[in-house]
This record gives C-alpha cells, structure tokens and sequence, in this order.
C-alpha cells in the first residue's frame, strides 16, 4: 500500500500552550515537465532562517528551490519509466505550466533533456518507496532504496526512475552559498 503524504503543523494558542494548528493530505501537483511525477508540496521557510514561536506562521514554498538560508521540504513521487507519459511537444507550453504551478522548478536545469541540473542547496534525499536512480554528471551512479538518505551538496546530478514502480521521495531543501573552489 502506498504511503499517503500527511503534513500536520505545529503551533501555539493564545496562551501559549502547544496546539496542533493543521492536519491535512497535501494535493499532489503535475507538471508536463515530469510527465508522471506528483508533487506534495509541504512547507517552507522564507529567506534568510526560519522563525519559531509566530502567532500565525505560514508556508513560504515559492519559488520551489529556496534562498540562502530558506527551506522547503516536499514529498515526490515518481512514475515507473514504463509508465510516464510522453511529454508535452510545445516547450513553451511546459515553461507557463510550470510558472504558474511549480515557479524556478526549471531554473537550475540544463536544456539538453537529460535531467542535469546543480542547486546552491543543501538536500537532504530520503527513498521511503519503491527505487530512485541519482546520477552525478561523471557517470557514477546509485540506486536508492527506502531507507537511504542522500546528502546532495551542490553537485550537478539527475534523477530517474528507471524501475517499474513507483518511488516515493522526501526532499528537504536549504539555501546556501557556493563556494567556488580555485582551479586545480
């Protein structure tokens, strides 16, 4: 059986005591840039740190990769290779969608298709489902499996499914500054 994403949040009532302010199911969100891949967008933290303690604290989760400083975290699940749909044709088409759903989820990558792309984040990759395929731009790779936690810091990497199920995945994202390292 599937794991459902749940997001329930912390909080505080007049007095000061701990209350849980929310419990939802999290609508998933598609693009035709990940044909098949669903979304769940959790919560975010706005640039430059997270503040505790707010009488009314509230998601920031625009733009998806998040600023120096800033979180996000989100469930992502993706398609079986077998079973993604064929993507759309009119990349002008997918630019807009993602824009309006999903806005600087396509900032970070390359235009050749391949799925490369580098973020100035901190992420944090759990697999709770099925297999999870993460390429470094060297060709090295490694499949996750549930229970794995990747440390991606910065690299240039993609991801892909290539199993015939789907893979769940938990992302936690952490703005940070790129320190460009002195040529060799």
């Amino acid at each position: 059986m599937p794991i459902e994403p749940r997001l329930i949040v912390t909080g505080h009532d007049d007095d000061g005591a701990a209350v849980f302010v929310e419990d939802t199911r999290p609508e998933p969100v598609s693009v035709q840039a990940l044909p098949g891949a669903d979304f769940y967008i959790l919560w975010g933290t706005p640039d430059g740190g997270a503040l505790v303690g707010e009488e009314k604290a509230a998601p920031v989760v625009r733009p998806y990769f998040p600023g120096l400083g800033a979180s996000r975290a989100l469930f992502l699940r993706w398609a079986p290779h077998a079973a993604e749909p064929e993507p759309a044709i009119d990349p002008e088409t997918i630019r807009s969608e993602v824009a309006e759903k999903l806005p600087g989820l396509l900032d970070p990558f390359e235009d050749d298709g391949d799925g490369m792309h580098t973020t100035d984040t901190v992420d944090y990759a759990i697999c709770l489902e099925g297999e999870l395929r993460l390429e470094l731009d060297n060709g090295a790779v490694k499949t996750l499996t549930p229970g794995t936690c990747v440390v991606q810091l910065g690299t240039r990497h993609a991801w892909q499914n290539v199993s015939d199920r789907p893979a769940l995945m938990c992302y936690v994202q952490i703005g940070a500054t790129r320190v460009r390292r002195a040529a060799g």
